[in-house]
């Protein structure tokens, strides 16, 4: 992808994915548009240079699968994030249950020469297959479809084979797995820092690592972060909440750091549930994510 000219500053383009077929709770359908009428957002949107561009639905259910309505979903999200990034503008997905990722990065891949790095922030590690699925919900096996295994309706969506870079794949702070999830991901090549090793070293010296080895990526990178990677008590309203997650200030300084990061070409915030929501503690959060990559973001040259 070309850079802007100097002085040209980008544009951050939102695009809302409003799905919850892929999980069990099926609430997080609701998140995107009820984030988009929150008052956190309407105190954000004023903000020079960023746009809500579309909001997604899944098709209506005519007898299709929920496979096959997920998948359509997902390749209409590939042809949005394409747009969003031939525009060069940056674009900021809003989801929706955690299958919507398969559509963000596939999107993202299609632009690029070579497949992305992706930090995947996130509570569980969403990597089984139909063969390994305990429930056969598909938010869980997002990011085993994006490195090329999975129901083949979710495949080759944005170009032929994985559409992210094994290598420069990073899943930060898991709390929540089956044995069969961390198998696939350690003969795929792809590196986990368990909560435990978070505890361990430290917040800021894992992310620094983390971010280390998905900016190797040639093309550059994106980042998901699933909210249910932080507390409950500070991000009450998600999809499938987890005891002691991150600090909602780790996760803001997360943020600050990786809008900064050179290379960074997209991000996602998925699994936010109004439902389970409590005074819009969950829906602020989202704000001031945003709002810690505007500076950088808006500045960098690179789309």
């Amino acid at each position: 992808m070309k850079k802007s000219g100097p002085g040209k500053a980008r544009r951050i383009r939102i695009i809302g994915a409003a799905s919850g077929i892929g999980a069990q709770d099926q609430a997080c359908a609701d998140g995107p548009v009820a984030f988009h009428h929150s008052q956190a957002w309407h105190e954000l949107e004023h903000q020079p240079r960023l746009d809500w561009g579309k909001t997604l639905f899944a098709p209506d259910d005519d007898g299709a699968s929920p496979v096959e309505r997920i998948a359509e979903l997902c390749r209409d999200l590939a042809d949005e994030v394409e747009l969003a990034l031939r525009e060069r503008e940056f674009p900021l997905v809003i989801g929706g249950d955690h299958s919507v990722a398969i559509g963000t990065w596939s999107g993202l891949a299609r632009v690029l020469a070579t497949p992305p790095g992706l930090l995947w922030i996130d509570a569980h590690l969403d990597s089984h297959t139909p063969a390994s699925s305990y429930s056969g919900a598909i938010h869980g096996m997002p990011l085993a479809c994006l490195l090329g295994q999975g129901d083949k309706r979710l495949l080759n969506i944005g170009r032929p084979g994985p559409q992210l870079s094994a290598a420069h794949t990073v899943v930060l702070g898991p709390r929540s797995y089956e044995p069969e999830e961390i198998v696939f991901l350690q003969r795929a090549g792809v590196r986990i820092m368990f909560a435990e090793e978070l505890a361990h070293r430290g917040f800021a010296a894992c992310l620094a690592e983390a971010l280390s080895i998905v900016a190797g990526a040639p093309a550059g990178f994106g980042v998901t972060l699933d909210l249910d990677v932080i507390d409950p008590g500070s991000a009450p309203g998600v999809g499938s909440p987890e005891p002691d997650g991150l600090a909602a200030d780790e996760a803001l300084a997360a943020l600050r750091q990786i809008g900064a990061r050179p290379g960074l070409r997209a991000l996602e915030i998925v699994e936010y549930n109004p439902d389970r929501d409590r005074h819009g503690l969950t829906a602020r959060l989202i704000s001031d994510l945003i709002e810690q990559l505007l500076p950088s973001i808006s500045q960098h040259g690179e789309a």
